[in-house]
């Protein structure tokens, strides 16, 4: 489990990439970069990092679920993901 100041800090990047969106597309357009830079930092999408939605884990994140591989294997093993089952052959 990832801290909870962690899961908040990237939380609040979201937040300030999405409030500052079209801002920083406007500020690009023109080629305004001297303004561009004095934006808060973390308001640029490149620094976002994707997390587990449930265990807040940065590593091993599946896209096509939102959580880490971890929990997905452990959610696909209780039957808690409609569609997954464990393959044998």
């Amino acid at each position: 489990m990832a801290k909870e100041s962690m899961k908040a800090r990237e939380r609040k990047r979201e937040k300030m990439v999405e409030q500052y969106a079209d801002k920083r597309a406007q500020l690009k357009a023109e080629g305004r970069w001297e303004e561009l830079q004095k934006l808060p930092k973390n308001s640029s999408a490149v620094r976002l990092h994707n997390r587990c939605k449930l265990t807040g884990r940065p590593r091993g994140y599946m896209r096509q679920f939102g959580i880490s591989r971890v929990t997905f294997r452990e959610m696909a093993n209780k039957g808690l993901i409609p569609g997954v089952t464990k393959a044998s052959w």
